[in-house]
């Protein structure tokens, strides 16, 4: 049975089946909505396969119209914007039973040398092997893991270690800033593809944002009292690196009103050079 790293990237893997369109596909889930951060890695994906490949991800800008569908194949068609001397443009719409459910725009550049550089440090929290796995916080807060959260582990690509805890109780959020961190990596190798390395940490960077603008109003962990969906999602690539290797991503929400709440997230690696910049804006609705 492979594992949860090599389905993530076997997910990535699209089908080409004319030139500038590719599918996708959605596995059966029990999830109301396919989960964002897949359709936008494929996206990307497809995306990237469009290009000579010499020119990384520089940004991405991407609107989620419609819930998709799980276990229902996904079409991306993608339009060659321009193709210039540093920068490659293009446009992706992602297509499921004749409905357009998404389309982002992508970025790549030429990588070449700046006059100067400078950039915001990480935030001190601990490392990643002295924090438990959500796994195991939830095991050990609960005494035992439930069932459905069980099955969800065994499939879940992405090692998750708050930095914070989970914050089980009203008392942990009283007076709690819209921040949250999280130690990250894929469970297993994800091969030497930049491109697949920069796409699934785009699947990874729709996982946790919006628990920033929860924190202040609910526990992470129990039942929610708010439904929340993703509106739209940016990222900037900064620099090479393994979405394999431990990352620290960084996160608070800087105002929630009207229903829309906006996070955004900075990614650093164990060194903490800064790697990618992200913002998100989420609808909540009380349920």
């Amino acid at each position: 049975m492979t594992n949860p790293a090599e389905r993530l990237v076997d997910l990535l893997d699209l089908e080409q089946i004319e030139v500038n369109i590719f599918r996708g596909r959605s596995p059966h889930e029990s999830l109301q909505r396919v989960f964002g951060g897949q359709v936008a890695g494929q996206a990307l994906v497809a995306a990237g396969r469009t290009t000579e490949g010499d020119r990384p991800v520089h940004s991405l800008h991407a609107y989620f119209l419609r819930p998709g569908r799980p276990g229902v194949p996904i079409v991306y068609q993608v339009e060659r914007v321009r193709d210039g001397r540093s920068f490659t443009t293009r446009r992706v719409t992602a297509v499921q039973q004749g409905r357009t459910i998404f389309n982002l725009t992508a970025s790549f550049h030429k990588p070449e040398q700046g006059p100067f550089e400078h950039q915001l440090p990480p935030r001190e929290v601990p490392d990643p092997e002295s924090l438990p796995t959500v796994s195991e916080e939830v095991r050990a807060h609960l005494g035992v893991l439930p069932e459905q959260l069980e099955r969800m582990a065994r499939r879940q690509p992405f090692d998750i270690r708050y930095a914070d805890g989970l914050r089980w109780s009203a008392e942990e959020i009283k007076d709690a800033e819209p921040r949250s961190a999280v130690w990250m990596r894929a469970v297993g190798p994800l091969g030497d593809d930049p491109l697949v390395h920069t796409c699934a940490l785009t699947y990874a960077s729709d996982m946790t944002l919006l628990d920033a603008v929860r924190i202040p109003v609910e526990p992470l962990w129990g039942p929610r009292n708010f439904d929340m969906a993703s509106l739209d999602h940016a990222m900037w690539f900064h620099r090479p690196f393994r979405a394999d290797e431990w990352f620290l991503y960084d996160q608070e929400s800087p105002i929630a009103t009207g229903g829309l709440g906006l996070a955004r997230g900075r990614i650093y690696d164990r060194e903490g050079r800064l790697l990618v910049s992200v913002v998100q804006e989420g609808l909540f609705r009380a349920l």
